[in-house]
């Protein structure tokens, strides 16, 4: 794609002043590990809620999105909960302020808070800190072939799409290990704000190119319609033939079966909390329980919208203008082509310039708080923990330096290794997140589950996520998820329970700094003995009306955008009541009921 010298300055710009940024702070960084990863917990919860927005706004993952709006039109507004997408209103209702309430660093350190001190408790904190680091480089390997296949597509052909891979991560890297947490999270901001402005933009120009008309010379009936019957009723037949391919090879045919399988997998990961990645810290670096809580909730606003606005954008311009090219590819039709031709054809000088910023943006975002969220398992939970514990502030910061730049090089060594960013993506999903639900829900709602059966869920988990693919190709990898937690549950169970449980002190201790609810109505009669005045946490109840409450909050969220970029009256009016009838209801209901 050929640039403007405008748009040229622009990018170039913008990654001057990320690394100025990193460079500017990196004396305010380097006080201590608390200073360096978590940003000595005194940054506000609307500015890191920015920030973990901006670590999730990744473009491949926008375009996959892009993908399911083009064929499954405003149903594919409940398909991003197969990640789950609502694994943020659990958090934002009260698993981020049971974590924050924990007061660590990272999040295998926070299996001390829960195990103690003892031989599961060591094993389950290496298991934490082994699963960390590998899901890590995964992700790494996943931003160097996502920012390499992009900006083959975008930049000047000068160079690889490797070559530009190596030379952009690099480039984050340097404000990310000058500046820690607070150098991605004010970088992060400026790449939102970057990345907001253009899917404005984006949206405005499909809404000023694209009538209703248009669109509904090119989409079948239903396309509109956010809600679904037994059966998905999507026929594209006579409009692109092979989409009606697409959806039986995606699975989403019998809609309803999928949707619930969906649901049940959703929950349950959700139920399980963060996994150890920059989402946790940047719970774990907020001031307060309270504030965690807010936070989490505040990501819901910021990144649901205006991602949106650009992907209802895209789509739009894709279908008016992009359907006889798509329709002419046959069997062979690459939905990856929509970006760069809407970009091409409809993005003005300039405009085009901020818009590839913010692409870069999305990338660099999810790559610099990836980084970020690595070297502390490094030096809190290796070096610190068993190495030198005794080591100066100083050193402690130069030993994340090394480790940044050692997980850096290894991202982008298994990069050059894997071949697609399909394969990286179904990596991380199946062999990773496979093992890691059972295990990660019951640490929080059975008192009895232990640091041995914490650690064998997780290691006979991920084996079982392995295998099970391999053993039952013909699964699909939400229909193999029942039998890879059927089989990491039973381990997690006997392993607690042929092993002793943890000392009452650590359990006692654990549920009065962390208030959970769930199964600990033992460990709660020796708190009581204790202490008579101690109150259980008895918001069971009102956090799961929230939940579902939050739940419709966020659908709305998502499908009011869509419908302002196809311009639908009626489900725009539709859409805002909701999400202000929604919002007054968190409001009072969890909003005002917050504590630390």
């Amino acid at each position: 794609m050929q640039l403007h010298i405008i748009d040229i300055s622009i990018i170039i710009g913008y990654l001057l002043l990320t690394i100025l940024i990193g460079v500017y702070i990196s004396k305010r960084a380097s006080k201590g590990l608390d200073s360096y990863f978590l940003g000595e917990n005194s940054m506000p919860w609307y500015v890191l809620g920015i920030s973990n927005a901006s670590g999730m706004f990744d473009i491949t993952g926008t375009m996959w999105l892009v993908y399911l709006g083009f064929v499954y039109g405003l149903k594919s507004a409940w398909l991003p909960w197969i990640w789950p997408v609502f694994n943020q209103i659990f958090l934002m209702v009260y698993l981020s302020i049971w974590l924050r309430r924990s007061n660590v660093l990272t999040g295998a350190e926070w299996i001390q808070t829960r195990f103690g001190t003892g031989t599961g408790s060591k094993l389950s904190h290496i298991s934490v800190v082994i699963f960390a680091l590998v899901s890590v480089i995964g992700f790494l390997a996943y931003a160097f072939q996502g920012i390499g296949k992009f900006s083959s597509m975008f930049l000047p052909g000068t160079f690889s799409a490797n070559t530009y891979a190596v030379i952009f991560l690099s480039i984050t890297t340097i404000y990310v290990v000058s500046g820690g947490m607070f150098s991605v999270v004010f970088t992060e901001v400026l790449q939102f704000a970057i990345m907001t402005v253009a899917s404005i933009a984006v949206a405005i120009i499909a809404m000023m190119k694209v009538s209703p008309s248009m669109l509904d010379n090119v989409i079948p009936e239903g396309w509109k319609n956010v809600f679904w019957g037994w059966h998905l009723d999507l026929d594209w037949s006579g409009f692109i033939d092979s989409v009606n391919t697409k959806i039986v090879d995606d699975g989403y045919s019998l809609f309803a079966i999928f949707f619930m399988m969906m649901m049940f997998k959703g929950i349950l990961i959700s139920m399980a909390g963060p996994a150890p990645n920059y989402d946790m810290q940047r719970i774990l670096a907020t001031r307060s329980p309270k504030e965690a809580g807010k936070m989490s909730g505040f990501v819901n606003v910021v990144l649901m919208f205006p991602r949106y606005l650009l992907i209802g954008g895209l789509t739009v311009l894709a279908l008016a203008y992009f359907s006889p090219a798509l329709k002419s590819m046959g069997s062979d039709i690459d939905f990856e082509l929509v970006l760069p031709y809407a970009i091409k054809n409809f993005i003005p000088v300039g405009l085009k310039g901020i818009l590839l910023a913010g692409l870069l943006a999305a990338f660099m975002s999810t790559f610099a708080a990836t980084v970020n969220a690595a070297p502390a398992y490094i030096v809190n939970d290796i070096y610190k923990k068993y190495i030198n514990p005794n080591a100066s502030n100083k050193r402690y910061i130069f030993m994340s330096y090394i480790s940044s730049l050692a997980v850096v090089a290894a991202g982008i060594g298994f990069g050059f290794i894997v071949e697609s960013i399909n394969e990286i993506t179904l990596w991380i999903v199946s062999a990773l997140w496979g093992g890691y639900t059972a295990s990660n829900v019951l640490k929080w709602y059975w008192w009895r589950f232990n640091g041995h059966g914490y650690f064998w869920g997780m290691i006979i988990g991920i084996i079982a996520a392995m295998a099970v693919p391999k053993l039952f190709p013909e699964l699909s990898a939400i229909n193999g998820f029942p039998i890879i937690l059927g089989i990491s549950t039973i381990a997690c169970i006997v392993g607690s329970l042929v092993t002793k449980p943890e000392d009452d002190e650590v359990l006692k201790k654990f549920y009065k700094t962390v208030k959970p609810w769930g199964c600990w109505g033992a460990i709660y009669q020796k708190v009581k003995a204790e202490n008579p005045d101690f109150k259980r946490n008895k918001n069971f109840g009102r956090d799961w009306f929230n939940i579902l409450i939050g739940l419709v909050w966020q659908i709305a969220l998502v499908a009011t955008p869509l419908y302002l970029v196809i311009k639908e009256v009626t489900p725009i009016v539709i859409g805002f009541t909701v999400i202000i009838i929604t919002s007054i209801i968190l409001k009072f209901n969890w909003l005002n009921k917050l504590e630390d």
